[in-house]
Order: C-alpha cells, then structure tokens, then sequence
C-alpha cells in the first residue's frame, strides 16, 4: 500500500474492523516512514454494474462519481463525511440486490434524491436543481413548495 502521504510503500495496520454491514474491511494503516497514518478499504469486487445514460451510452457504475455529486450537493452543510460515504454504500448496495447488469442513470437520480431528502434537505434540493435541470426559477420554487408541504 502507498503512503498518501510520502509515497512510501511500507506500512503496518493499525486496527482492521468490518463495516457496511459486513460488505467491506476497514483497515487503519500507519506509515513506516513517515508515521502517519491513513484509512483503506478492502470491497469485494463485485460484477460491475452498467449505467445507462439519457443518450443510450453504457458506462460502468462510478462509486467515486456518486460521492462526488453527493459531496457537491452536501456542501457546506453540516453532513459529515462517513454520512455521505453510508449514504453512498446504500445506494450502491441497492443497486446491486436491485438490478443484475444495468441499471437507467434516471433510476439512481431518483434513488439519490429519495435518500439526500431524509438526511438534508438543503442537500436535497440542490442535487434536484442540476439533477433535474431547472431551467427557471418556477421550476426551482415548484420544487421548494413541494418540499414545504410535504414537511407540514
């Protein structure tokens, strides 16, 4: 394993403990060299998924690109980021107890949406404004109103 930090390749682990639900190992490492430490993951590897995008492009399933839009969403909000990574692995297991080989990219939008909704709404919102493409401030506000009445 690579040091993040110095690039060293020698390293020992500190604590390994099992986490998503038994799916993943999470190993604690600590550099030999520079003797800071870091976080890995071991996953199994799985078949991947194939995502089907609005113009009928095939592409493999991106873990780091659905935290990435998820990071942007939460930004500045007080979401941390082991939520967001949980967040990240529900969907993804979803995913894949759900759907064998392929998957349409509207169906994991929507499944992002109905989740970002129960953990931050501001989250929620922001990830419907580029998801769903608002074009105007109606479609913004429709949006908002809905969110509003839902919580009364």
């Amino acid at each position: 394993m690579k040091c993040p930090f110095c690039s060293h390749r020698e390293d020992k682990v500190i604590d390994s403990r099992s986490s998503e639900e038994g799916r993943s190992i999470r190993r604690r490492r600590e550099c030999l060299n520079c003797h800071r430490r870091f976080t890995t993951y071991e996953n199994i590897e799985e078949t991947s998924l194939m995502v089907i995008k609005k113009d009928g492009r095939r592409e493999s399933f991106d873990r780091k690109k659905l935290l990435a839009g998820i990071k942007k969403a939460c930004e500045k909000r007080t979401v941390s980021t082991q939520k967001m990574e949980e967040l990240v692995d529900k969907i993804e297991y979803t995913l894949q107890s759900k759907f064998e080989k392929e998957v349409a990219a509207n169906q994991i939008g929507e499944l992002v949406m109905e989740l970002l909704y129960d953990l931050d709404e501001v989250a929620y919102v922001r990830f419907a404004s580029v998801y769903r493409q608002f074009r105007d401030i109606n479609q913004f506000m429709k949006e908002l109103k809905g969110l509003l009445s839902h919580n009364k």
